[in-house]
């Protein structure tokens, strides 16, 4: 063999021993790499801190993650409360009630202030109250309580049942009779921004929705419901709140559809479908010699239905304080049986004193109110010593189902600016110079607010 031929052989076993150096790294590579793959498949997850036991959102915590059973029978409060206490620390978390499921809790508050904003609480299942008087000890104010909370919202399609029967009729459980204070079922207090939509919320031991020394409220899209006759079940309740609005709602109850407190103040009134119940009312104002301060409150484009009064304004005597800035604007009464009322002699009991201090009554127009009635179209009953003033009325159109009734009116001063149905010839109008000195007297002496 030449030399020339001597050094091919030798290049050619080089270049071999080279490939197979080269195929033998890539294929140490290509197993470390399945290897690897292999080994993070079988390595659980880390743990989910803000979420709950498999919570798959870092920011959902479900009553179902913290033991809550879901069949109605099973005592879910402690869930309820564990789930809130995560979710209270995470801003923008969701507490989720889920579809599905009847959870059985017992009085809770889901309490700020120190929660994070923004927290939402989706109920999409049915929460349901004890009948058992053993829970409720001997009375509490309300069932669900959220308090102190900055941007709040409950929202869903799930219900809130009070399962009120038991308490509306006190009859006797295994181990006794109910309590004779009868808990609000949903109640906001001292928060701000609170929103309320989507739920269903009904047969409440007593008021259904109360927010009380809230700012920045809105309510709509909401269901409440219980029957026509049991005891003081409002529908909402607001009380010292200011900057509310309330729209798209369905409200039937055994008592106001809404009741607007003393303490409100830029309240807006919507779409609202208000029956059976007391109609959409501002008080009772001023017991026992309180004082109490409403104003610019505005109801509109809203329906009434088989109500015993429509838009009213009640206070007892002895108060002080004063309503004003109020329209009722658009409002469609079906067999209400007084669909326009201010009564300052209002009394709940057989036996009322007489008093000469009252909660003054300004400023208060009705606009487009129209519909039938069962009892008198307009009663209007103020005070001798504080008469209401600059009552306005207009496009007023109300018919009875059977006989007429006439209007009422007692110290009542304002002006009917169109005709009306019928005709209301009873209001006495401030332009009079007789009539002047009375409203420029009630004007001066209305109590500071």
């Amino acid at each position: 063999m030449g030399l020339k031929n001597v050094r091919f052989l030798v290049y050619m076993i080089i270049v071999l021993l080279s490939l197979s150096w080269e195929w033998d790294n890539l294929s140490c590579a290509n197993a470390g790499t399945h290897k690897s793959k292999k080994s993070a498949k079988n390595t659980p997850p880390p743990p989910n801190i803000n979420g709950g036991s498999g919570s798959s959102n870092s920011t959902t915590f479900s009553v179902l993650n913290y033991g809550a059973k879901g069949n109605g029978i099973a005592d879910d409060t402690n869930a309820f409360a564990a789930a809130w206490t995560d979710a209270c620390k995470v801003q923008g978390s969701v507490m989720l009630v889920p579809s599905g499921s009847v959870f059985f809790v017992k009085p809770i508050s889901f309490s700020g202030p120190n929660c994070q904003s923004n927290i939402v609480f989706q109920l999409d299942g049915k929460i349901i109250a004890p009948t058992d008087p053993e829970p409720w000890g001997s009375g509490l104010l309300q069932w669900m309580q959220f308090t102190k909370l900055n941007k709040i919202t409950i929202r869903g399609n799930g219900i809130i049942d009070g399962q009120g029967s038991a308490w509306w009729n006190n009859k006797k459980s295994n181990t006794g009779r109910m309590p004779s204070t009868r808990p609000t079922a949903l109640r906001f207090y001292g928060s701000r921004d609170v929103t309320v939509t989507g739920i269903t919320i009904q047969n409440s031991q007593q008021t259904h929705l109360k927010f009380d020394s809230c700012i920045g409220v809105q309510v709509f899209g909401i269901s409440i419901s219980s029957p026509g006759d049991s005891p003081n079940t409002d529908g909402i309740h607001l009380q010292n709140s200011q900057n509310v609005v309330v729209h798209t709602a369905s409200l039937a109850c055994g008592d106001d559809c809404i009741s607007i407190q003393t303490g409100c103040s830029n309240v807006n009134i919507y779409d609202i479908d208000c029956g059976p119940g007391h109609g959409i009312s501002i008080g009772a104002l001023g017991p026992d010699g309180t004082k109490a301060c409403v104003s610019d409150i505005n109801v509109r484009d809203s329906t009434m239905r088989n109500a015993s009064t429509g838009l009213r304004i009640k206070t007892w005597q002895g108060g002080s304080g004063s309503v004003k800035g109020v329209k009722f604007t658009n409002v469609q009464v079906s067999g209400v049986g007084t669909p326009l009322m201010i009564n300052q002699f209002y009394c709940n009991s057989k036996k009322c004193a007489n008093k000469t201090s009252a909660v003054g009554i300004s400023d208060i127009s009705y606009q487009s109110i129209k519909g039938t009635y069962t009892a008198r179209p307009v009663y209007f009953a103020c005070s001798d010593s504080r008469p209401c003033v600059g009552v306005q009325l207009a496009n007023v159109e109300l018919t009875p189902f059977s006989r007429s009734t006439d209007p009422f009116c007692w110290e009542a001063y304002g002006n009917v600016q169109t005709a009306t149905i019928p005709p209301i010839n009873c209001l006495r109008s401030s332009s009079s110079s007789s009539s002047s000195s009375v409203v420029k007297v009630a004007n001066n002496t209305s109590a500071s607010c």
